[in-house]
């Protein structure tokens, strides 16, 4: 790979890095914003399914815009919208403020991510294009995982600062963007004017129906328990545990790293020695687990040991459902990333809605309740996915 394509790649991974680091800043500190402006969980899961569902409808738009217009400028165009949304959330004194800063960022961020990895796919030979994939997912991985330790750390000075730190950091890779990053769409090869694409909800439903059904839905039950975690455990650990920003920001960290790791290390040889079924029914049962366990344990390493093996095992289920659905797909395999990614958001979308009304309600219903979700999920799973002799070579 030449130099100037190792230099782009940079650029990307550093823009990925400062975007996921910004999504996971607002997770520690949400909680108390929240309490600051007198709201409650229903406000804070309203909030997280904003972002998620202007991201779910608005991605799939700005890579068809960016099939017409080059990669560039849709690109810039959502690093600026991410840089405006975190001032305005640092700046925010009103709880109406928050849902603007978060509508701006779904509607605008969702536009980084997807135009990076066309971006990888337009510029970068394709014997070395998963290496620059991989690279752009390490990034966000990084940033997943820096966020929440940022936030929490920062926080503990200033709830805003985190905020404004991302905001200039998002300023820098607009700028580093505009001057060096050259466009990687030729003019030559851009669509002409028509229909711009836009998510389909009657194909979510047809693709529910199909050979791949199973797994979609599967995708959006783990997706969902997710969400019931990631969207109160911040209220939760300040109300129940008496933990504050920097010890919740701690714990999101461990999760970040424990995803991260998890899929890198573990998922292929747990493959070949269990099988993709095997690993299924033992990562809902876990999960299941994980939730009571988080209802139960009281101490920091009993809270870390929880999330630990919630998170391991919600990472292991995204990837093998997402290769068994790939294999099994009777259409191309963009169609069933996308439709699994799909699926994924709209759990991102109920999720988070669900558990902020609940927890209003009682402060542990959200965790009860994505223990049913786990356990319904389980046996699906137990009905309907043979255990078949694990694989000799494994799925990444």
């Amino acid at each position: 790979m030449d130099r100037n394509n190792r230099k782009n790649i940079a650029i990307l991974a550093f823009t990925l890095i400062v975007v996921m680091l910004g999504y996971g800043l607002i997770i520690p500190l949400f909680p108390f914003y929240i309490e600051a402006l007198g709201a409650s969980g229903r406000e804070l899961g309203l909030l997280m399914a904003t972002s998620a569902l202007l991201e779910l409808i608005c991605g799939p738009v700005w890579g068809s815009i960016s099939d017409h217009t080059g990669r560039k400028p849709i690109l810039l165009l959502g690093v600026l919208g991410y840089a405006l949304s975190s001032l305005l959330f640092g700046l925010s004194t009103e709880i109406w403020m928050l849902f603007a800063s978060r509508a701006l960022s779904g509607i605008l961020s969702s536009a980084v991510a997807a135009t990076a990895l066309a971006y990888i796919s337009d510029n970068t030979p394709a014997k070395e294009r998963g290496w620059g994939i991989g690279m752009l997912g390490a990034a966000m991985g990084l940033g997943a995982i820096l966020g929440p330790a940022l936030g929490g750390w920062l926080g503990g000075v200033s709830i805003s600062l985190p905020f404004f730190i991302a905001a200039g950091l998002s300023a820098v890779a607009l700028v580093l963007g505009a001057l060096l990053l050259p466009e990687s769409l030729p003019a030559a090869e851009r669509q002409g004017a028509g229909k711009v694409k836009t998510l389909q909800f009657g194909m979510l439903w047809q693709a529910l129906l199909g050979p791949v059904g199973l797994f979609l839905f599967l995708l959006f039950l783990v997706s969902f328990g997710l969400s019931n975690f990631e969207s109160v455990f911040g209220l939760y650990a300040a109300q129940v545990l008496g933990y504050g920003p920097e010890r919740v920001g701690a714990i999101l960290a461990v999760v970040g790293l424990t995803s991260t790791l998890g899929k890198a290390i573990l998922t292929r040889p747990l493959t070949r020695w269990w099988g993709e079924g095997t690993i299924i029914k033992v990562s809902l049962a876990a999960s299941s687990a994980g939730f009571i366990l988080l209802m139960l344990v009281k101490s920091y390493p009993g809270v870390l040991a929880a999330t630990g093996i919630f998170i391991l095992s919600k990472t292991l289920l995204r990837t093998v459902l997402m290769s068994l659905a790939s294999q099994r797909a009777t259409s191309g395999q963009g169609t069933i990333m996308g439709l699994c990614n799909s699926f994924m958001n709209l759990g991102r979308v109920i999720g988070p809605i669900w558990a902020g009304f609940a927890f209003d309600i009682n402060i542990r219903y959200p965790y009860f309740s994505g223990t049913a979700v786990m356990a319904i999920g389980l046996v699906i799973a137990l009905l309907r996915i043979p255990t078949p002799a694990a694989s000799k070579e494994g799925t990444a």
